[in-house]
């Protein structure tokens, strides 16, 4: 096919069409168009055309392709795209297409889709168009005519703003930090008072995928009842008895110190029963480092997973305090494969005020950082929430800084807020949310009743990643 005459393009913002009394055999236009992985998912969830040779990647592999390829008909689309906002344009009326799909279309494919008039009827302005998609190899994917009826008149609009739509693939990190964890070594994990039909599922189903040898600690006889009435098979399972939920915790502490367990996972005891034991001056698994929680969450509108810390253990930390919060966080940022985390120090403002506390110990704590006080990770502050994960509120409020709007870690004042914030960003955000204790010496997944199995196997990958990268650490120090 020749290359059409393609007449000068409306400026951007503007749609024009082309009138059947202006219209001639051999005019025509062209568009290009790079074909992404986010356009195939956006065409499946509109079409409902869910084939697995389009969205199920493991499924793909195994096809006559052997990866994903497109829709045919998202191709289509893009020639419908040319006929109603290019040529003839806006007031185009489509009565047929033909289509010929020749060759599949990859991810990172980018499409010219070309049409060109190859015959005109006055009566009722009928125009028939050779319309062809090809690669950016210059081969035909798709061939075909359409059969359009052309505008009347000229006419020029407006272009719509459409808004953006939302994307969120709940399982993608999700299945990376699985796909991740897998391949370590499965971790002992005492299970700690599992009295809940929860608590005890998401242990056994942690060790059903190869993560966890869930040790169950807590009241036997209790155990093996909520199993036979849930339905679980606890066959294999080792089960630690003790009388009651104060006990579990002081054995499973036992039990950590001895090198028996690797990680500790809450059951359905009160934090503050696990917690007294883990940070018990003589019996307990305390370090030099002050104990802290670090939330993991996957929010589907960031680019990529946001730590918030703390937001379950310390209530109102005093500066000391927020040094080890810090630390912490940096240290499972390593642990997920963030080599330089970006650590946002949260207040208000974003400008240093002594009548704000928060915003004080956020200017220590980044000067800390730049002299070395604190190591790992690329600290500033304080900044305001928008500031820490907006580019664009960052530079509008004139902030030159390489953690502003790129966030890893976002650390809060206090509890509360820090609380308020992960429930904000899960409930309403759709965030999906893990987490895990940091500073004892084992890993502690703090689970909550509330929490998902999807959670509990989540902070449980995250725990195992941990062991991982502290061993590895090991291994070079010696």
């Amino acid at each position: 096919m020749d290359s059409p005459s393609t007449p000068p393009a409306p400026p951007a913002d503007f749609l024009e069409n082309h009138p059947f009394d202006t219209i001639r055999v051999g005019d025509g236009a062209c568009l290009q168009r790079q074909v992404t992985q986010r356009d195939i998912q956006l065409f499946a969830a509109v079409s409902g055309d869910v084939n697995p040779a389009h969205v199920d990647a493991l499924y793909a592999r195994t096809s006559h392709f052997h990866e994903i390829i497109a829709h045919g008909m998202l191709g289509g689309s893009l020639i419908s795209t040319v006929l109603g906002t290019q040529f003839p344009g806006p007031g185009t009326i489509y009565l047929g297409q033909t289509l010929k799909f020749l060759k599949p279309v990859h991810i990172g494919d980018t499409l010219t889709v070309t049409v060109k008039v190859t015959a005109l009827k006055s009566a009722n302005r009928q125009v028939w168009l050779a319309t062809r998609c090809t690669d950016q190899d210059g081969e035909v994917v798709i061939d075909g005519e359409a059969h359009v009826v052309a505008p009347a008149e000229s006419l020029r609009i407006l272009r719509t703003d459409l808004p953006e739509p939302l994307m969120a693939d709940k399982n993608l990190r999700y299945d990376q930090l699985l796909n991740a964890a897998k391949a370590l070594p499965r971790v002992k994990m005492g299970v700690v008072h599992p009295c809940s039909r929860e608590a005890l599922e998401g242990a056994l189903d942690a060790d059903r995928l190869g993560l966890i040898q869930a040790i169950l600690i807590g009241p036997e006889a209790r155990i093996r009842s909520l199993a036979g009435e849930c339905g679980f098979d606890l066959t294999g399972f080792s089960i630690v008895d003790v009388p009651h939920s104060h006990a579990a915790a002081a054995r499973a502490v036992e039990l950590a110190r001895a090198g028996e367990v690797e990680a500790l996972m809450k059951g359905s005891l009160h934090s503050d029963e696990l917690l007294s034991a883990v940070v018990h001056a003589q019996c307990g698994l305390r370090t030099e480092r002050r104990v802290s929680h670090v939330f993991v969450l996957d929010v589907p509108r960031y680019p990529k997973p946001l730590l918030i810390t703390d937001a379950a253990i310390n209530v109102a930390p005093d500066f000391d305090a927020k040094v080890d919060i810090v630390q912490n966080a940096i240290d499972l940022a390593h642990a997920l494969g963030i080599d330089r985390p970006k650590v946002a120090i949260l207040s208000a403002v974003e400008t240093v005020s002594p009548k704000l506390r928060s915003s004080m110990d956020a200017a220590a704590l980044s000067k800390m950082a730049d002299r070395g006080q604190i190591t790992g990770g690329l600290v500033d502050g304080p900044l305001a929430f928008d500031n820490a994960v907006s580019l664009a509120a960052a530079k509008t409020k004139g902030i030159h800084s390489e953690v502003a709007g790129d966030a890893d870690i976002l650390v809060v004042p206090d509890l509360e807020s820090g609380n308020m914030l992960a429930k904000q960003l899960e409930y309403l955000g759709g965030a999906q949310a893990a987490g895990l204790v940091m500073g004892a010496k084992v890993p502690i997944v703090l689970t909550s009743r509330a929490d998902s199995a999807h959670s509990r196997i989540a902070s449980c990958a995250i725990a195992m990643l941990l062991i991982a990268h502290r061993l590895r650490a090991l291994a070079v120090a010696t």
